[in-house]
């Protein structure tokens, strides 16, 4: 092999390994604000002390670390309005709001605390009740920081509000999950690639002495 074609092969091995490892990313841990129409969730436009959901609103609420809202974890569970306030009859004047509540996973609780089960609950409220206030009315002891930033629900988590954390992904955890933990296409790719690299080479370097 040529020395070129030792150091390309050298350098796409670099670039490979480089690439399975997990991605390092900063990220914040704090209480996510969602709304669902039908089962579909949508990152809500507002926080919840302006947010004035109408009669029959699902909106939900995730603790997690996340990098944006395009990274945010998502309320889990399939329970919609029907389920969540069959408890909860209607009155007349008053409006229902069904909440769901994630704590969301042990990965991202801060250190020494244990994130509580998630839980659905109903709130019956004024026309004009915002979604801060349905929680207050079910979700007590809530905490906000000094700029009205939700920190905890149901007095989770005890401790910090909105910090910086640093977080890690993988890249190709969901070709992981499809093929039970093998390698990922991509590495697939990259191994072939230097194959295909290496014969190249070995063929360019017979070529030379033959020639």
């Amino acid at each position: 092999m040529t020395r070129r074609a030792a150091l390309l092969l050298t350098a796409l091995l670099i670039a490979l390994a480089g690439g399975t490892g997990p991605a390092q990313a900063t990220g914040y841990r704090y209480w996510s604000f969602w709304e669902r129409e039908g089962k579909a969730w949508t990152y809500a436009t507002q926080g919840p002390s302006t947010a004035r959901p109408a009669d029959r609103s699902v909106q939900g609420f995730r603790f997690a670390v996340s990098e944006d809202s395009q990274d945010a974890s998502q309320p889990r569970g399939e329970a919609g309005f029907t389920t969540i306030c069959a408890g909860t009859p209607a009155r007349d004047g008053l409006k229902r709001v069904a909440l769901v509540i994630d704590f969301g996973t042990a990965s991202d609780a801060p250190s020494g605390e244990t994130p509580p089960a998630s839980r659905t609950a109903c709130a019956r409220l004024a026309p004009d009740a915002t979604t801060a206030d349905a929680l207050a009315a079910v979700a007590k002891p809530l905490r906000y920081d000094a700029n009205a930033l939700l920190c905890a629900i149901g007095g989770y988590p005890e401790r910090g509000c909105g910090e910086q954390v640093s977080s890690e992904r993988k890249a190709s955890r969901a070709s992981e999950d499809e093929s039970g933990g093998g390698p990922s296409l991509g590495i697939v790719a990259g191994v072939a690639a230097v194959a295909v690299l290496g014969a190249a080479a070995g063929w360019q370097a017979r070529r030379h002495r033959h020639g």
